[in-house]
């Protein structure tokens, strides 16, 4: 009997989830079909101007402009792309840009983590005032701070030139705060157990910290790339000379002057966003993983 009732009480009770386990609305087959289904209607929501750019960008400007309903009313043509390429050079503008998001990525992450890990463990004076100004800096709109910059480059005459591009972009109190967080939950019993074997201050950030904080650092580059690469007005101000635009701004220069030309301007801006899909398909488990393992999604 004892048997029997422990049998009954074991099938009622709902299966504990596998650490990983996707979230669901609640255990059975309803809640499973209920979540599918959600995650498919708004991944055609967000696919759906994704797709519509895409179609535009291969038709003639006619045929974008007659009237009806159906999204391809024309012929398939890749005259706008065409168009893009020759007026433009885009090989440079996209090395430009490559370069420009790996040193802002490599030196914002440098800097971040640095600052970080000295506000989370260091014991200087003013340490609270310094790290209220950071947390009150990220408040601060960028376009607040477009003048200033512009009159700092010209004054030290960095103007068309690769470091006034990427100098502006490399503070990041955002970056900074979010690493301090991170820092201050790793145990200080690993970095009290090297410093009494003789290491450094630096060589405990190196070889201790450093290495239990990949996930969040990994995942602090990812989002400063992206940015630095997606970043058109402070190069757009900053740059005259053609051959130092980015991909962006060097796009929008190649724009026809006879009106406003839908298949070029779709086709432009699949041509900007075409290197992160590639690099988001290349390294979308790594960046889905540092995204879930520090809790980025949700702050």
């Amino acid at each position: 009997m004892s048997a029997t009732v422990t049998t009954v009480r074991s099938r009622r009770r709902p299966p504990r989830e596998a650490a990983g386990s996707p979230l669901l609305l609640g255990h059975g087959r309803l809640p499973r079909v209920l979540t599918g289904t959600a995650l498919v209607v708004l991944a055609v929501v967000w696919l759906l101007p994704f797709v519509w750019a895409v179609i535009t960008s291969v038709q003639s400007e006619e045929d974008i402009n007659t009237t009806g309903l159906s999204p391809f009313k024309g012929a398939f043509t890749l005259d706008a792309y065409q168009r893009i390429l020759e007026r433009g050079n885009v090989t440079v503008w996209a090395f430009n840009s490559f370069l420009i998001s790996a040193l802002v990525t490599l030196i914002t992450v440098a800097v971040s983590t640095l600052a970080a890990y000295g506000f989370s463990r260091g014991t200087f004076r003013g340490r609270r005032a310094l790290l209220g100004v950071t947390v009150a800096a990220i408040m601060v709109p960028p376009q607040l701070l477009v003048v200033p910059l512009f009159d700092q480059m010209t004054l030290f005459h960095m103007v068309d030139t690769y470091a006034a591009v990427i100098l502006p972009q490399v503070v990041a109190p955002m970056m900074v705060f979010i690493l301090k967080r991170f820092f201050d939950a790793v145990p200080r019993e690993l970095e009290e157990a090297a410093r009494i074997d003789g290491a450094s201050e630096f060589r405990v950030f190196r070889s201790i910290v450093l290495p239990l904080s990949r996930p969040i650092v990994a995942a602090v580059a990812i989002f400063v790339f992206i940015g630095a690469w997606n970043n058109f007005m402070w190069p757009f101000i900053v740059t005259n000379d053609p051959d130092l635009m980015t991909l962006p701004v060097g796009l929008a220069t190649v724009k026809d002057a006879y009106g406003v030309q839908y298949a070029q301007s779709m086709a432009s801006a699949l041509l900007a966003a075409l290197p992160l899909i590639v690099v988001f398909l290349l390294f979308q488990r790594r960046i889905v993983d540092s995204v879930a393992t520090t809790g980025l999604g949700g702050s």
